[in-house]
């Protein structure tokens, strides 16, 4: 019998060798376990009738039944949290942004290299997704956010922080006498961090901005190749341009930069204009990109020119960072509890102080143009 306090999760992929893997590295997890290892949705259906998992890993392309047709089946016969298993190609990314649209909560990547530090950070990211997953809102097909662990019995299991890297690894902090010491100019910037949810939640915000809304800088946490794919579908639906950053890309009205999967991007003041540096570096708050590298990079650079956005997501990224954007003159704004998937990132922003007020998520694109356009 399993163990009520851990995470229970469901493995759904074709490949043995993908679920052995998968499998060894879920039950090494604190507080969560394998309860099923299938091959197609056709065995999954089977195990659901007899226990349902807290959390289920799908892979996006199989044989006999691919991942998004049985998620759309899942959503609304038999809802529960899902995070996609996806190779890193064109169509892998595609159809798992489809399954993102259909309900399911995070992605995963398929390493191309099994090398030991590949394999070392995959563990983590999978360890910390399926914690973002055990205790996130997702959305049914029926439209609705759906908790999965609100309805059990046992409390959903305590998680202990693993040591991680500050941003001091990758950009020095700002000095105490700088605060406030970079100029007021008449360009003004909006950077954005999310992660868990933060697909839909950066969708949401970007459609409500007009053409000549301030340069926006973005860090969602995603693996590396899905990021573009990311930006060219918000480029397709949102009134501004919307595209993966490069070094060197300048920080434009009416133009959003995404920050690239398993890279740093930083805020670079050139004369009276922005632009971005792109760059590699060791895991910060256990992400590549990393919202605290962002935020501390525009409290560095743009001061009182700058809005801070922080949505939903797992964790704490952003919220040291955040505070250090408002003592330099930012105004921050975080994503509220009810309209989050997962109120954790705009959680630890507020109680670390960053925050200047709490908004729903409808309501965030609005009031950080006004406050950037003050």
């Amino acid at each position: 019998m399993s163990d009520p306090t851990k995470i229970r999760v469901m493995i759904v992929d074709d490949s043995s060798t993908a679920r052995r893997i998968l499998t060894d590295i879920v039950n090494r997890g604190q507080n969560m376990e394998v309860s099923a290892a299938v091959a197609d949705p056709f065995e999954a259906v089977a195990q659901l009738k007899r226990q349902t998992p807290d959390v289920m890993i799908l892979d996006v392309q199989m044989p006999r039944m691919d991942g998004i047709t049985f998620l759309k089946k899942l959503m609304v016969q038999h809802p529960l949290p899902v995070i996609m298993c996806s190779s890193l190609t064109e169509e892998g990314s595609r159809t798992s942004f489809e399954c993102l649209e259909n309900g399911a909560v995070e992605i995963i990547a398929k390493p191309r290299a099994a090398t030991k530090e590949v394999m070392q950070e995959l563990e983590m990211r999978i360890h910390d997704v399926i914690r973002s997953a055990a205790v996130a809102r997702f959305r049914s097909r029926s439209g609705g956010l759906v908790s999965s662990r609100s309805s059990k019995s046992a409390p959903p299991p305590t998680f202990v922080a693993r040591a991680k890297l500050s941003p001091d690894e990758v950009i020095p902090p700002p000095n105490a006498n700088s605060y406030g010491k970079v100029p007021v100019t008449a360009q003004k910037i909006i950077a954005v961090g999310a992660s868990t949810g933060g697909t839909d939640a950066i969708k949401v915000f970007l459609e409500k901005m007009p053409v000549n809304c301030p340069g926006i800088v973005i860090v969602q946490h995603m693996p590396e190749g899905f990021t573009a794919s990311f930006a060219s579908r918000l480029n397709a639906t949102c009134p501004i341009r919307v595209k993966e950053a490069r070094s060197g890309d300048l920080v434009e009205p009416g133009v959003a930069l995404v920050a690239p999967g398993a890279h740093h991007m930083i805020l670079r003041r050139a004369g009276s204009r922005y632009t971005v540096e792109v760059k590699d570096g060791p895991l910060v708050s256990r992400h590549r990109p990393s919202v605290d590298i962002l935020f501390r990079s525009v409290a560095l650079s743009a001061g009182k020119n700058a809005v801070g956005v922080i949505l939903t997501g797992m964790g704490d990224d952003g919220a040291l960072c955040m505070k250090e954007m408002r003592d330099s003159g930012a105004y921050n704004i975080a994503q509220d509890r009810e309209s989050c998937v997962v109120f954790g990132m705009p959680n630890e922003a507020i109680k670390h102080g960053g925050v200047h007020e709490t908004l729903p998520l409808e309501k965030i694109a609005a009031r950080a143009l006004a406050k950037a356009q003050a």
